[in-house]
């Protein structure tokens, strides 16, 4: 671990939060685990708002520096820590594709993602419409079948893993959890082989476990 200690603010379950612990885990930075309550509000407390007046999270504080928004903070990571694993390619067209996949991610895969949330996670089940989730789950198919045709190495960004793996598994893995609401929605099933094994190598990194979110665990 590096000398010099971070503090990062995180909610549990948060997939942009989520990437910086996979990133500060991967880059072996020193650091200190600070987790905000979302049900207690307290990201909307002063002292929280002082560090991000938007009120979300992720956060980290480097010596009295505070830096929000998960994708600037990966990039400060690969910076201020340069002497560890990289987050980011040196050669300069790999390391501006990394940062269009993580655009993509961000923007297109939560886009489609987002309507399944919506009608699965954050609706009772009283309430869940089945037409409405099944064109959200067509929608999310077609997203998922576009990112199987970009992968053609074992990570993202080539041959190691990086700031655009971490920044894809939380998305699907939070996609995931509707399956466990809603069984008949079978998201698994819409995964393809290149996909699912992009997957299970970041699954099979050594530090994914304990970053792994608090409430998901059994």
């Amino acid at each position: 671990m590096n000398s010099v200690a971070l503090t990062f603010y995180y909610g549990s379950g948060s997939p942009f939060a989520w990437r910086v612990w996979l990133a500060l885990e991967f880059k072996g930075i020193q650091h200190e685990l600070r987790m905000i309550t979302f049900s207690e509000r307290e990201h909307k407390q002063p002292a929280f708002l002082a560090l991000n007046p938007r009120g979300r999270v992720p956060v980290i504080v480097d010596d009295g520096f505070a830096l929000c928004e998960s994708a600037a903070i990966l990039e400060y990571l690969d910076e201020r820590f340069a002497q560890g694993p990289r987050l980011f390619p040196d050669a300069i067209q790999a390391r501006a594709r990394v940062r269009r996949l993580i655009q993509e991610a961000d923007h297109d895969f939560v886009a489609a993602m987002d309507p399944l949330l919506d009608g699965v996670l954050f609706t009772a089940r009283e309430k869940w419409n089945d037409a409405d989730i099944a064109a959200a789950v067509s929608r999310f198919g077609t997203e998922l079948a576009f990112w199987e045709s970009l992968i053609e190495s074992p990570f993202l960004g080539g041959e190691q893993p990086g700031a655009a793996d971490f920044t894809l598994y939380p998305h699907i893995a939070l996609a995931l959890r509707v399956q466990r609401r809603k069984p008949d929605v079978d998201i698994r099933g819409l995964i393809g082989p290149r996909f699912e094994a992009w997957m299970q190598r970041v699954e099979g990194l050594p530090f994914l476990e304990r970053t792994i979110p608090p409430h998901w665990r059994p």
